[in-house]
């Protein structure tokens, strides 16, 4: 599941809980619906039930959906439930998330933009 955002332009979280028995086309639903987003655009959407030990990834090849499903032997997701938003994350934060860290890491090493009138 790491390697999977390699080749992504963009990945969504879905804040909030979902009902993980949704299927494909539920999610697909949430995604156009819910957050006004094109399911069939080649961006990973990601979902998290209450439970926070498994995940939803769909996700859209060109002649078909791919839907995987991963569920955590030990521990849990750090899902942001404060939102019931669909959230762009970065891939750095997609492997923080799948590696059971919250996206949201206070400390981690930000790049710093230099003002060109700087240079």
């Amino acid at each position: 599941m790491l390697r999977l955002a390699e080749g992504i332009a963009n990945i969504f979280i879905v804040c909030g809980y979902t009902d993980m028995r949704r299927s494909i086309d539920g999610l697909a639903a949430i995604v156009s619906q819910n957050y006004k987003l094109e399911p069939f655009s080649g961006d990973l959407f990601l979902f998290c039930g209450k439970r926070r030990d498994r995940l939803k990834a769909l996700l859209w090849d060109g002649d078909g959906f791919l839907l995987l499903y991963k569920r955590l032997d030990n521990g849990d997701f750090k899902w942001p439930r404060n939102k019931n938003e669909a959230r762009q994350i970065t891939k750095e934060q997609y492997v923080w998330l799948i590696q059971g860290l919250s996206i949201d890491q206070p400390k981690a090493i930000k790049k710093v933009t230099i003002p060109k009138n700087i240079l």
